[in-house]
């Protein structure tokens, strides 16, 4: 396989707090029968990595380097390895379909997923297809208390895998979905226990590219007044049926990632704008934000706006405000 037209290779980012799962659910990935050839890049922090033997028995699923898993610290190293799958391609030394890549359980996928944005060869070559986030039902709600990158790792993902489920009681797990809900209403959830997760749900869904018109929960935008946690994280989601002006929505862009770009984790949205044809997709993580033309509006679509910020600290009514300014 080589690189066709626009055929971009998928990339699945792989998080969860500490002994959440993930590496159970890589060795999953890697002995099940898929006919895929996958590409792993592990970001280890002084955790037990992939079982050897398992990485040597599915050894023809896995690219290795160095006779080995190819181990990332930092981006810089992320961005040279995978230049360095690039170029082992292109030259027709190793093929594969997707890129998955497991970050420490310490680590704010933040920066694995702007590499992507950053890097121009690696925009060309790589799409991040989704970041899923496994989540230790059991143990999270003390993560969530204490560690602001745990709040960071549900707060960025597409998928949240709530693993572990058959050690917690359904009055437990239906507090902890709410308080979920509540710092990321727009992942799928998935439920596990020993992250027996069905692939078709996690590879090759194209959920962090927002294409698709943005589920927001129907309960979503009521007030939460029941809720007595104080998590940093939280969402704040708008829908608008009158058309945005362009120039207004840039400029506000451009104020609010000056002003607030550390704190918004990550923030998505579809927009109807006057005097174009397409919706508009627009995505950001902290200070880097793109947006670009979509498909069409349908003749008889329901034309409306709709964004999702999630990040700390987030005032409502100030981000609507100033987002019912960009009318037009």
């Amino acid at each position: 396989m080589t690189f066709v037209g626009s055929k971009k290779i998928p990339v699945t980012i792989l998080t969860g707090y500490l002994g959440a799962g993930k590496t159970t659910l890589l060795n999953r990935i890697l002995t099940e029968k898929h006919n895929q050839k996958i590409a792993v890049i592990v970001n280890e922090y002084g955790e037990v990595g992939i079982d050897n033997q398992l990485v040597v028995g599915a050894d023809e699923e896995i690219l290795e380097m160095n006779n080995g898993c190819i181990c990332c610290t930092v981006r810089g190293d992320l961005i040279r390895i995978l230049r360095t799958l690039v170029f082992s391609m292109e030259h027709g030394k190793t093929s594969f379909n997707r890129v998955l890549i497991e970050t420490t359980g310490l680590a704010d996928p933040a920066p694995v997923a702007q590499t992507f944005f950053m890097d121009e060869l690696l925009s060309e070559k790589f799409e991040v297809d989704s970041i899923i986030t496994v989540v230790d039902s059991k143990h999270i709600t003390k993560h969530l208390d204490s560690y602001d990158e745990a709040q960071e790792q549900i707060a960025f993902a597409d998928v949240i895998i709530l693993n572990k489920t058959d050690l917690v009681s359904e009055d437990d797990l239906t507090m902890l979905e709410r308080r979920i809900n509540q710092m990321n209403p727009t992942a799928k959830r998935l439920h596990a226990e020993n992250c027996n997760i069905k692939l078709e749900n996690i590879l090759g869904i194209h959920t962090f590219d927002v294409n698709r018109k943005l589920e927001i929960d129907p309960h979503f935008l009521e007030d939460h007044h029941h809720h007595d946690h104080d998590d940093k994280v939280s969402s704040v989601a708008f829908q608008e049926g009158k058309p945005l002006d362009l120039d207004k929505v840039e400029k506000w862009m451009g104020s609010l990632i000056q002003e607030k770009g550390e704190d918004l984790l990550r923030y998505k949205g579809i927009l109807y704008v006057k005097g174009i044809q397409e919706r508009i997709v627009f995505q950001g993580l902290h200070m880097l934000f793109s947006g670009r033309p979509d498909r069409q509006w349908k003749e008889n679509e329901k034309r409306i706006s709709e964004l999702v910020f999630i990040g700390k600290d987030l005032n409502k009514e100030e981000l609507e405000q100033q987002f019912k300014n960009c009318i037009a």
